[in-house]
């Protein structure tokens, strides 16, 4: 008994959390004391990415692999578009209260219900991905801001159900948010951007790609009140100019849109086939 105690005590901790889940799906087939091993990893697991194995991976063997799990603190599940739903994940969620990342990404099975468990169960959650996630509505939104004031980062690219309210609201209560996407939706405006920057002062990433009703007034506004922005996404924002852009590249902010003259010179580039010389210090 003392010398399977201590296989355990160097198996578990140190062997099984360098084994890719994919090997430790196949290992639980290989015995009955295997599978008791990889049952008794994942009980204690800290951690459980599930990419790039999410769309292939059986539902059934998801829920076996977490059915005795109780100390996730980050969970990610990525595109599990195909099998993965509320009756899934909720019971997942239920038994730990712990997590502070969950990421569900294109998993578009899923309904609010879910969104409002992980609101309700994890207490302590700071980041939070949710990209194509069109089922998130201002309902599950509000009860994330509502129970999870110290978030830190949401990821909600083509949430398309989403407004301006549902957006103000989470930018007031989540006043710790440093990263934000809003990219890909069509209802978002001037207005959902200006309350992140006044209330979100520590703001330090903003993805706008595509929303096409921002324009420079709120990127100014986010000039005057997030000093710590490092980086800010606005391809095909087609109202945001250059005129609002320009304080923002004076302070090193990152994007992903070259000025007017270097645009001109990649075009020009293309379509003769080399760049001119130009100084660009000038």
């Amino acid at each position: 008994a003392r010398r399977v105690s201590d296989r355990c005590d160097v198996l578990v901790p140190h062997v099984l959390s360098l084994v890719p889940l994919q090997t430790l799906v196949q290992l639980q087939r290989v015995s009955k004391q295997f599978h008791s091993l990889i049952q008794l990893y994942l009980a204690n697991c800290k951690n459980f990415h599930l990419s790039p194995l999410g769309p292939s991976i059986p539902r059934d063997a998801f829920c076996s692999l977490l059915k005795d799990s109780r100390a996730l603190q980050s969970l990610s599940l990525p595109r599990c578009s195909d099998w993965l739903t509320d009756s899934d994940l909720l019971p997942v969620i239920g038994q730990n209260q712990q997590l502070q990342s969950v990421d569900l990404r294109g998993c578009t099975c899923l309904t609010r219900r879910s969104l409002v468990a992980v609101s309700l169960t994890c207490a302590h959650l700071a980041h939070l991905g949710l990209a194509h996630c069109e089922w998130v509505d201002s309902l599950s939104l509000r009860s994330l801001a509502d129970h999870c004031p110290g978030l830190r980062s949401v990821d909600l690219t083509a949430c398309r159900r989403l407004k301006d309210e549902a957006i103000c609201y989470l930018a007031r209560k989540c006043v710790k948010l440093r990263s934000v996407s809003l990219a890909v939706n069509a209802n978002v405006t001037d207005e959902a951007v200006e309350a992140l920057a006044k209330s979100c002062r520590g703001l330090e990433r903003l993805d706008l790609t595509g929303c096409l009703r921002v324009n420079d007034h709120s990127i100014r506004t986010l000039t005057e009140y997030c000093p710590q922005l490092r980086s800010l996404k606005v391809n095909h924002c087609h109202n945001v100019s250059e005129h609002s852009l320009e304080p923002l590249r004076r302070r090193g902010v990152e994007m992903d849109v070259e000025p007017p003259l270097q645009r001109a010179l990649v075009l020009l580039q293309d379509v003769l086939g080399f760049a001119p010389f130009i100084n660009l210090q000038i």
